[in-house]
C-alpha cells in the first residue's frame, strides 16, 4: 500500500468502545502512520480514533428500549454512510452491536469498502438466519470463542479465532499490591440506564439478607462511567428512603472508572449478565448473575428465543458448557435467591472452589496465545487492506 491506511473503527456499547480502543492501539502500533476514525466512546478517542460519532447514549437493551432512540439510530446510520462513501475507508471494521452494524455492513457492502466483523453476533443463539447476510456483507469475521468458528461452518465467510480481547485487558491491569478482602461484596448492576433501574434494587435487596447473616461484610457498587454513576447513587437515595432495612448496609460507595481494581480486591459479586461476566472470571471473581428485561421484551423474547431461556445466558457458562457461575432470570432474580447463590460461594462455601476451577478453565479456552487478541486482530485487519491493495494493482 502506498499511503498509510485509512480505518474506520464502529463500536455502540460500552464494551465495543473498550475493544475498539485495544485493537486501535495494536494497529498504530504495527502500522504507524494509520488514520483512525468511526464511532466509539471516550476509550476509543483516548486511543486516537477520530469520533464521527460518540455512541456513549446507544447502548440499550430490549425491543421497547431499542424503539425509543430509534429515529437517532437512523439518523447516525445514514450519516455514516454519506461519510463512508467521502471518506473511503481502506477498511471499517464493526464491533459487535449486530442491530446496527449489520445494516450499515450491508450499506458498505454496496460501496466497495471491505467489511472486517469482530465480536461475532450472537447469531448462534437467536438471528441464525442472519449468517448467509455476514457471509454477503463481510470480508472476514474475527471471532472471540473457539466454538463460533463452527457456527460458520459451510457459509463461505472467512473466519478466524483470534482469542478474546478481555484476557490480555485484565492481565495488563492486573496490580499485585493489591489484596482481596474476604468481606467485601461487589455490585456491578450494568452499564446501561435500563439495566442498573431494574436490578439495583433487588441487589440491595439481597444485600441486605446477607447483611443480616454476615454482619462483617460490606459492600461496594461499580460502575463504568460517572454518568452511570450518577444514575445508581440516584437509584441508591431512593432505595435507601423507601426500605428502612438499608440502614443495615451502612455507607455503600458508588464507585466510577474502578472495575478492574474492584474485581480484584473483592470477593465475590452480583453482576449483570452481559459482558462483564467475562472480566470477572478472567479477573477470578466468583459471580451471582442476574437479568430483568422489560416485560414485553421479556415476552416477545420467551416466543421468539426459547433456546436463550432453556439453556444458560451467561456467557462463561456457555463457553464451557456447564455451570460457573449461578444466574437468575427475571422473575427468578429475587433478593432471597440472589442471596442464597452468594452464600454458596462466598470463602468456604459449597460452590467456592468449583467456581473458581471453572473461571481458570474458561480463561485457558478463550485465550489469544502469545501475541494477544488484539494483536492478532490487527494482523487480520492490516491483511485484508493489504490483499485488497494487491488486488487493485
Amino acid at each position: 500500500m502506498n499511503h498509510p491506511p485509512k480505518i474506520w473503527l464502529i463500536a455502540g456499547e460500552s464494551s465495543g468502545d473498550l475493544y475498539g480502543a485495544k485493537l486501535a492501539e495494536d494497529l498504530k502500533r504495527l502500522a504507524p502512520g494509520a488514520e483512525f476514525a468511526g464511532m466509539g466512546g471516550t476509550r476509543m478517542r483516548s486511543a486516537g480514533v477520530r469520533l464521527l460519532v460518540d455512541s456513549t447514549e446507544l447502548g440499550v437493551v430490549g425491543i421497547i428500549e431499542v424503539i425509543g432512540i430509534l429515529f437517532k439510530i437512523l439518523s447516525i446510520l445514514r450519516f455514516l454512510v454519506k461519510k463512508a462513501e467521502e471518506e473511503r475507508p481502506d477498511a471499517v471494521v464493526l464491533i459487535d452491536y449486530p442491530g446496527f452494524n449489520i445494516r450499515f455492513a450491508k450499506q458498505l457492502k454496496k460501496r466497495g469498502i471491505p467489511v472486517i466483523w469482530y465480536i461475532s453476533p450472537q447469531v448462534w443463539v437467536w438471528r441464525k438466519s442472519n449468517i448467509p447476510k455476514l457471509a454477503s456483507y463481510c470480508t472476514k469475521m474475527m471471532v472471540i470463542f473457539p466454538f463460533e468458528t463452527e457456527v460458520y461452518r459451510g457459509s463461505g465467510l472467512d473466519v478466524e479465532f483470534v482469542g478474546h480481547p478481555l484476557v490480555e485487558i485484565v492481565q495488563e491491569r492486573r496490580d499485585p499490591e493489591l489484596k482481596r478482602d474476604p468481606d467485601q461484596i461487589v455490585l456491578l448492576p450494568g452499564s446501561r440506564r435500563n439495566e442498573t433501574r431494574r436490578l439495583l434494587s433487588p441487589m440491595l435487596e439481597a444485600a441486605i439478607l446477607l447483611k443480616q447473616r454476615h454482619p462483617d461484610l460490606h459492600f461496594v457498587i461499580s460502575a463504568p462511567r460517572e454518568k452511570v454513576a450518577a444514575d445508581i447513587r440516584e437509584g441508591l437515595r431512593k432505595f435507601q428512603r423507601k426500605n428502612p432495612q438499608a440502614a443495615q448496609l451502612q455507607e455503600v460507595p458508588v464507585i466510577s472508572g474502578k472495575t478492574s481494581e474492584l474485581l480484584q480486591t473483592g470477593t465475590a459479586g452480583f453482576a449483570a449478565s452481559g459482558t462483564v461476566t467475562v472480566e470477572c472470571a478472567v479477573a477470578g471473581l466468583p459471580l451471582v448473575v442476574c437479568y430483568r428485561l422489560n416485560p414485553f421484551t421479556f415476552l416477545l423474547a420467551c416466543l421468539i428465543i426459547r433456546k436463550l431461556f432453556r439453556n444458560s445466558f451467561t456467557m462463561p457458562n456457555i463457553i464451557l458448557n456447564r455451570q460457573v457461575f449461578e444466574e437468575f432470570l427475571q422473575f427468578r432474580a429475587t433478593p432471597q435467591a440472589l442471596a442464597d447463590a452468594m452464600e454458596r460461594i462466598l470463602p468456604g462455601g459449597i460452590r467456592r472452589a468449583e467456581a473458581e476451577a471453572g473461571m481458570a478453565e474458561m480463561t485457558r479456552e478463550i485465550s489469544g496465545g502469545i501475541a494477544g487478541a488484539a494483536e492478532n486482530a490487527a494482523r487480520c485487519v492490516l491483511n485484508v487492506i493489504e490483499k485488497k491493495s494487491t488486488n487493485r494493482e
